[in-house]
């Protein structure tokens, strides 16, 4: 137990399909907590019950993670030690765990990881797409967010690295055909399901095809990024077309404010001046904010 008394949070990743992932230590770590902050727990009963772990658990999801965060924060501060899992791989990504460990850090609380299966990870290594650079999407915003998922989908039309998302079952052909009007019908990606189990599936192909195939069921999807040659011919050709003149002609400041009215963040237009111009990120943000020479 650390001095201050407080108990440890233990951040356990869970097999993504084939039990014989679980680790060793995983199952110890599930064993010896006071507690299990599960997001279905009845579906981590089946996990438990295979394993011989008579732990307590408790629900902890995206309905109650504010709340339910501060309950177990007090168990935290009280001593316990408290293990988080998630449906199926590593919580914390795109899951509400990520709550709870922001909240342990502002509280002075030990977090740990118990390190395992992460589908976007599997996936990514399976693509045979680069992987030196990686953005995770995970998922997009719902369709009816309709302006916030425009903006995501402009964004990731200029990305050039490898782009990992998740989709559910409902939405994954609305997805895909968004994607495909977003990012053109011949970018590569690589559809995967059913990692690790007995009909793991692992589809390389184009978004085009992908709609041809009506894939069903829970996907990760892996987009390759755009060519840096691919990215500039494409910016050039949208400046000719509108009759503008080149962002880049523009002084630093005055492009990431031209970008910013075609509808990304603050932060996604510095990032897209940076790269438009090929200077460092910190240079474009010092040149935003007014703070001269680095």
């Amino acid at each position: 137990m650390p001095e201050n008394g407080y108990g440890k949070l233990y951040i356990v990743a869970t097999p993504i399909g084939n039990l014989g992932d679980m680790s060793y230590r995983a199952v110890e770590t599930l064993r010896s907590a006071s507690l299990i902050a599960a997001e279905d727990t009845r579906n981590s009963i089946k996990l438990l019950n295979h394993f011989d772990i008579r732990t307590p658990m408790t629900s902890y999801h995206e309905h109650n993670k504010y709340e339910k965060a501060e309950e177990l924060i007090g168990k935290l501060r009280a001593g316990e030690d408290i293990a988080i899992i998630t449906d199926a791989g590593t919580p914390c990504i795109s899951d509400p765990g990520e709550v709870l460990v922001s909240r342990c850090a502002e509280e002075g609380i030990e977090v740990t990881g118990v390190p395992g299966a992460c589908a976007a990870i599997n996936a990514l290594t399976l693509s045979g797409f680069p992987s030196r650079h990686f953005l995770f999407v995970g998922f997009l915003p719902s369709k009816r967010q309709k302006k916030e998922r425009q903006r995501e989908l402009e964004a990731l039309r200029l990305e050039r690295s490898t782009m990992i998302l998740y989709e559910a079952p409902h939405h994954l052909q609305d997805t895909l055909r968004d994607l495909c009007e977003a990012l053109g019908a011949d970018r590569r990606i690589c559809l995967c399901r059913e990692m690790t189990k007995k009909h793991e599936e692992v589809i390389r192909t184009t978004l085009e095809e992908a709609l041809e195939l009506s894939p069903r069921g829970e996907y990760v999807l892996i987009l390759e990024g755009l060519s840096e040659e691919a990215a500039e011919a494409l910016r050039a050709q949208e400046m000719k077309g509108s009759g503008t003149m080149l962002l880049t002609e523009l002084d630093i400041p005055a492009h990431i404010e031209a970008l910013m009215e075609k509808g990304l963040s603050e932060k996604e237009a510095i990032k897209q001046a940076a790269l438009d111009r090929g200077i460092p990120k910190r240079e474009a943000y010092r040149a935003w904010h007014g703070l001269g020479e680095a």
